[in-house]
């Protein structure tokens, strides 16, 4: 049996980890759905789960740079990093979205079908599983490949969907904005403008997270290009570079839920812009090796 690089496969096995226990805070929610005495708990722990989601983009993020730094890349690593990948950051979010809308629909009025729910949430799932087989297939281990990629990133597509269920949660439970030193800044703003509080969610809302699962799904097994956030961030650059930084950090640190929310947004929406303002006219497409796979029928 060929040996292993411990550090790396562990930072990846702590995202697997992080996408089991989300699930698992999500089954925790549904068990207290049926308690409206307990409902302040319901949306503590799909929180959490949200949460957790975000910390197992942090392993991944670790994960590639630490293998390649101590030279412990790997096929071994690749492979379970694209399986812990297809748990986080597409099971999860597509469970989590689920849990939400189907806990949420009576309570706003909302009479859509659970099968169609199903349906959506499933999609993003298997675009992202079909999506990281092609990145296995596509990507080396050298460094030149790992710059962009084609479609938009399954972290980044689980960050629109998560960040949009955190957003939810906080307009439909502001409490939520309260930490041990008394309301966070976004609290105090509910507080000064209590017109931003939602009491009355609008029922739409939950056919529109609904409609966003297969739309980002749709994204990530696109041929649309999307910068490496990691590689681009820890780069070499300019000073003003590190400032911009700095302040992005602060904000994200005051106002984390809406920072998230227009940051995973906007590098979705990103590539669409760029895919119209630089599209390409002369030059051919060229064939994945996805395609060539499935032109010869499969593998031999």
């Amino acid at each position: 049996m060929r040996r292993v690089t411990v550090l790396p496969n562990l930072l990846t096995l702590a995202n697997a980890f992080c996408g089991l226990l989300a699930i698992a805070k999500a089954i925790d929610a549904l068990v207290l759905a049926g308690d409206p005495a307990r409902s302040a708990e319901f949306y503590g722990k799909l929180e959490a789960a949200c949460l957790l989601v975000f910390l197992g983009m942090v392993f991944d993020a670790l994960d590639g740079k630490v293998a390649r730094l101590v030279g412990g890349a790997s096929e071994f690593g690749a492979q379970l990093d694209s399986f812990s990948d297809a748990l986080t950051f597409g099971v999860t979010p597509a469970i989590l979205a689920k849990v939400l809308i189907e806990h949420e629909a009576p309570l706003l009025g909302y009479s859509g079908h659970p099968r169609l729910h199903f349906i959506a949430a499933a999609s993003f799932a298997l675009m992202a599983i079909l999506r990281l087989a092609r990145f296995n297939l596509e990507t080396t281990n050298d460094e030149s490949s790992h710059q962009d990629f084609k479609g938009l990133p399954s972290p980044a597509a689980a960050g629109a969907v998560v960040s949009t269920l955190l957003l939810y949660l906080v307009l439909r439970r502001p409490q939520l904005e309260l930490d041990a030193a008394g309301p966070t800044p976004v609290g105090q703003l509910f507080d000064l403008l209590p017109s931003l509080r939602v009491e009355a969610m609008p029922w739409w809302v939950l056919p529109l997270i609904a409609l966003l699962l297969p739309l980002y799904g749709s994204l990530m097994v696109s041929r649309l290009r999307y910068i490496h956030a990691i590689s681009f961030l820890t780069r070499r650059g300019s000073f003003f570079l590190l400032v911009y930084a700095v302040f992005a950090a602060f904000l994200l640190f005051a106002a984390p839920v809406p920072v998230l929310f227009l940051a995973f947004q906007g590098f979705a929406l990103a590539g669409l812009l760029r895919a119209l303002v630089h599209r390409p006219k002369d030059e051919p497409d060229e064939d994945g090796p996805e395609d060539e796979l499935f032109a010869h029928g499969g593998r031999d």
